[in-house]
């Protein structure tokens, strides 16, 4: 598929909607009682420098196709890369044999007729870029060399890089529903090493969007993955002791992905969630306010429909610091006896309200304690809530940065620290469908040197 052939995109659509519907008409022929399937076609280029020098160039070119069947309540699936007629009777026959031998499983089948999407919101996500391999290798060459230009004490460089894809996904099933729609996905990332005596530091930056006008420049991009990794140098350990943490924004999205896997149908019908059971209780305090909005134009997570074909809507999944709603497909909602929230694939444009407060207001506001700009590791317990992980970032006294911090682990209990949530910022500063500023958390244990 080219990015510049509206024409190419529109019979690439009408082809991959022929073939679902042709697959669903075998998966019938072969005594399915029901069937969904997902088609999928992209291509795009990436490039990758190092040191001024070209490392890849690739293009890609990528179908796909999934097809799920249903006899009664027994399901199977199977998938495919190759679109060819024969291909796909086989991928369905090969679906049709696992059912054939799967037990029933009351909850299985499809979402209700009812709530299938229906009138499709356009949502501007289609924005090709013509890009020759030529200009991708002298905007990654740009990138790199703004950050490597940002301080003398830039040492080495682990490359920049250039991606562009243009794809269209189309979702049908034995309901009559068939849709599909092109989108667009570009970026740009760089980093790069830094070294001051014996401190050796790396670090990175990236800018990704719909369309390629709504990027961050190379020379942006460049400039805050060389500042981002100077900043680092000289970074020493701290003492064991209990202070307020400030999440920076990238890192506070990862405590917003916690709160929606603890909110999401499959980790609460297995009942391995901390926030089980929670619905319509106080889980965070009254100012917060976490909502989706799949349907915002242009951008990152936005989808007129879920994975069943079911219709996204915006909601509120906590106001008044109060959960309201559980993130739900149409199998976890039978499973718990609940509806559909059109959550099937996850969550579309995750934003929490931020506050007042820019960076330096919360860092004024925190007084003394830890400015957490990294995490590492995966010490998060999703039964439980507890919390534990490496980080690095900065020392805070008198709410002015004093210098950087690492090889330290911070540690405490998700419920308590979602309660104990003070401010939110309004310094959100990363591209992405979950938007949130920097989290100021009331106390945490800090275990250093």
């Amino acid at each position: 598929m080219t990015q510049t052939d509206p024409n190419d995109t529109a019979e690439r659509l009408d082809r991959l909607e022929r073939i679902v519907r042709d697959l669903l008409a075998e998966a019938s022929r072969q005594g399915a009682s029901a069937a969904e399937a997902a088609a999928s076609s992209e291509a795009g280029l990436e490039i990758s420098v190092r040191l001024g020098e070209v490392e890849t160039v690739e293009h890609t070119r990528d179908n796909g196709l999934g097809i799920t069947v249903y006899f009664g309540q027994r399901k199977g699936s199977s998938s495919t890369s190759d679109l060819s007629p024969e291909a796909v009777r086989d991928a369905v026959s090969a679906a049709c044999a696992i059912a054939s031998r799967t037990q029933a499983d009351a909850y299985a089948g499809l979402a209700d007729a009812d709530l299938m999407a229906r009138d499709l919101p356009e949502l501007d996500l289609y924005h090709p870029w013509p890009l020759e391999p030529d200009a991708a290798i002298q905007l990654a060459v740009a990138c790199e060399e703004a950050a490597r230009a940002f301080d003398p004490r830039i040492v080495n460089s682990e490359g920049a890089s250039v991606s562009t894809q243009a794809g269209i996904h189309v979702y049908s099933n034995s309901h009559g529903f068939v849709a599909g729609y092109p989108s667009t996905r570009h970026g740009l990332s760089c980093a790069v090493v830094a070294q001051e005596g014996e401190s050796m530091q790396r670090d990175y930056w990236w800018t990704t969007a719909r369309a390629a006008a709504d990027l961050e420049s190379a020379q942006e991009v460049g400039r805050r993955a060389g500042e981002r990794t100077v900043a680092r140098l000289g970074a020493r350990q701290i003492g064991t002791r209990k202070v307020p943490v400030l999440f920076s924004p990238l890192t506070a999205a990862g405590l917003l992905r916690s709160f929606t896997s603890a909110i999401s149908g499959s980790s609460l019908y297995r009942r391995s969630s901390f926030l089980l059971d929670r619905i319509d209780t106080r889980i965070f305090p009254d100012f917060v306010r976490i909502h989706e909005l799949p349907h915002l134009r242009r951008c990152l997570g936005s989808a007129p429909f879920d994975g069943d074909g079911v219709a996204t809507r915006a909601k509120d999944l906590v106001s008044e610091g109060i959960l309201r709603t559980y993130l739900l497909d149409a199998y976890s909602a039978r499973r718990l006896d609940l509806a559909t929230t059109g959550n099937a694939g996850g969550v579309h444009n995750l934003h929490i309200e931020p506050g007042p407060l820019d960076r330096a207001g919360l860092l004024r506001e925190m007084g003394t304690g830890l400015f957490v700009t990294e995490l590492l590791g995966h010490g998060t317990n999703p039964v439980t809530g507890d919390y534990s992980r490496g980080a690095a970032g900065f020392w805070v006294e008198g709410g002015e940065i004093q210098f950087p911090v690492e090889e330290i682990t911070i540690a405490g209990n998700l419920k308590e620290m979602f309660l104990g949530l003070v401010a939110v910022g309004n310094d959100c500063d990363f591209p992405g469908s979950t938007r949130t500023g920097s989290w100021l958390i009331r106390e945490m244990t800090l275990a250093g040197d």
